[in-house]
């Protein structure tokens, strides 16, 4: 059986505890050794360059923008910084299609903002690194503050949000 991939989406200087706890389980399983392992994590970038996460960690991404596969399953939003470059913005197209073909999309953090930021959060239950903080750097695409939860992880059908204190809820909600 072919493994499906879940993307993490990672700019230079991400928060690379952000998505450690969902990572490993996608990869090892839910329950190993007895449950099936039916996703691999592989990770995309702007471009294949290395890129370092704010821990100091130094990743050869396995994919850029030009040569994602079509099949992927899911679209996971790693925080850092970067998020509000307009390199960043390169990515919406892709947010857009997994939004359009239903696909999982979460983001967590910065991630999160991102999603705001750029409209994908204003039907959708969600949350993020807090009310004042998202309508802040969301600027006037970010129009869905009515549909804020003021919890460490939401989701909303395949749409998966979390602040950045709360990888292990973001683990639970992608599951």
């Amino acid at each position: 059986m072919k493994k499906k991939e879940i993307i993490f989406v990672l700019l230079n200087d991400f928060a690379d505890w952000e998505g450690a706890y969902i990572s490993t389980c996608l990869n090892y399983g839910v329950k190993p050794p007895e449950s099936p392992i039916i996703y691999a994590v592989k990770t995309l970038s702007l471009t294949k360059d290395p890129i370092a996460s704010c821990g100091g960690f130094r990743i050869l991404p396995d994919y850029d923008l030009n040569d994602l596969p079509a099949d992927y399953a899911g679209l996971i939003l790693i925080g850092g910084m970067r998020w509000f470059t307009p390199e960043a913005q390169q990515i919406v197209p892709l947010v857009e299609q997994a939004v359009r073909e239903n696909k999982l999309v979460a983001g967590i953090c910065n991630g999160s903002v991102f999603l705001g930021m750029n409209g994908f959060l204003n039907n959708v239950k969600h949350t993020s690194n807090g009310l004042d903080y998202l309508k802040q750097y969301g600027g006037e695409k970010y129009t869905g503050d009515s549909n804020y939860v003021n919890q460490q992880a939401v989701r909303d059908g395949n749409i998966v949000t979390a602040n950045g204190t709360a990888p292990l809820d973001f683990f639970r909600a992608i599951l």
